[in-house]
């Protein structure tokens, strides 16, 4: 039996990690016969020493393949890694391959892999936004709706596929995302324990057992409109009146920032600004947090596990479990929006939350056991 591994973007590789760990562990499939995996890296994340660092540092062997999609538009992007993966299956000729979340290389390499009668595995199926304006969007319908086997991650995922017509080979499994999270936590515990840990990130205007913010944005809606993104900052500086806020921020985030002339009044605010951060860095940063503010899709389930509040700086969530039974809040794009519910916070009337169903780190183990048999 034979499976390739994609993965894509910084979100992919915290979900391949234990996913590989688990095919590492299965020296062969349900009949006895060898079962081999190949790791691919699209290299749609085109910063190679980022990359780099997380792969050292959630512990994925080197890829075997790298196809140095880069950057470029959607469509550029999309064309280059069918292009380059197409040779992949050509050589490799898999059984199966395993698609993870839902960016451009998912949808390419799915695309790709179906055309040419090899199975598709999606892990973190049936998500929904119900936001056609997000690309993200369009890559999850179209790759479930050519998948072989969907691996869902809660509950509104089983509805999400039901409602469009799928109800065979779907599997409610848990979230990879949280097994990662488990796994780097143990082991940041532990390197703290012997006094090895490398992944402290200094907060400047206070110490760790203060309060303070760690502040995440990326979505182009957010950072690319610039009244959005003044209204935006308004409300961190409001924030960061009464506690530190941490911004790692994205360099698209930053360049922004800096043309449409922010800085100076960032300068002047509580605001620290830092560069991105690796995986066990920001972890380290974001679990003792007082508050999340985020557009990511990742983070709002990683607060969720941990009891961390979070707002979620958008006006939707494919991820509504975040909502229904965790810490996450939707608080729109606006300042008024992110504010009104920092007021909320501050007074001590913001909501608690629960860990969801399956959340428990054991999610890859029960996606390579139905992969196999």
């Amino acid at each position: 039996m034979k499976i390739i591994v994609v993965a894509g973007a910084r979100p992919n590789f915290m979900k391949i990690a234990p996913i590989v760990r688990g095919f590492k562990m299965h020296g062969t499939g349900l009949k006895g016969d060898e079962l081999i995996w190949r790791l691919v890296h699209t290299g749609q994340h085109y910063d190679y020493e980022m990359s780099q660092t997380f792969f050292e540092e959630l512990e994925i062997p080197q890829p075997d393949y790298f196809l140095n999609a880069g950057s470029g538009s959607h469509a550029e992007q999309t064309a280059k890694v069918m292009i380059e993966f197409e040779k992949v299956c050509n050589a490799e000729k898999p059984d199966v391959i395993v698609v993870v979340g839902d960016v451009n290389s998912t949808l390419a390499c799915s695309i790709t892999a179906k055309k040419l009668n090899i199975k598709v595995s999606h892990v973190e199926a049936g998500l929904r936004s119900g936001d056609m304006t997000m690309p993200e969007e369009i890559n999850r319908i179209v790759t479930d709706s050519i998948s072989d086997y969907l691996f869902v991650t809660e509950k509104s995922g089983l509805e999400n596929l039901e409602r469009e017509g799928r109800s065979s080979n779907v599997f409610f499994v848990g979230n990879v995302m949280i097994d990662t999270l488990f796994f780097q936590l143990e082991k940041l515990r532990k390197q703290v324990k012997k006094g090895e840990n490398k992944a402290e990130v200094q907060v400047e205007r206070g110490d760790k057992k203060s309060k303070y913010a760690v502040v995440t944005l990326h979505r182009p809606s957010n950072v690319d409109d610039k009244d959005t993104l003044r209204g935006i900052m308004e409300a961190l500086i409001r924030i960061s009146e009464d506690m530190p806020v941490m911004f790692p921020a994205h360099p698209r985030t930053k360049k922004n920032i800096e043309s449409f002339g922010l800085m100076n009044n960032i300068n002047s605010s509580g605001i620290e600004m830092l560069p991105s951060l690796p995986y066990m860095a920001f972890l380290q940063l974001w679990k003792d947090a007082s508050l999340v503010l985020t557009d990511s899709g990742g983070l709002q389930e990683e607060t969720t596990a941990l009891g961390v509040p979070c707002f979620t700086i958008r006006e939707n969530t494919e991820r509504p479990v975040t909502i229904d039974e965790g810490t996450n809040v939707l608080v729109g794009t606006t300042k008024q929006g992110i504010l009104s519910e920092y007021t909320a916070f501050r007074n001590g009337t913001s909501k608690k939350g629960r860990v969801p169903e399956l959340w428990d780190g054991k999610a890859a183990e029960r996606i390579v056991d139905l992969l196999i048999r």
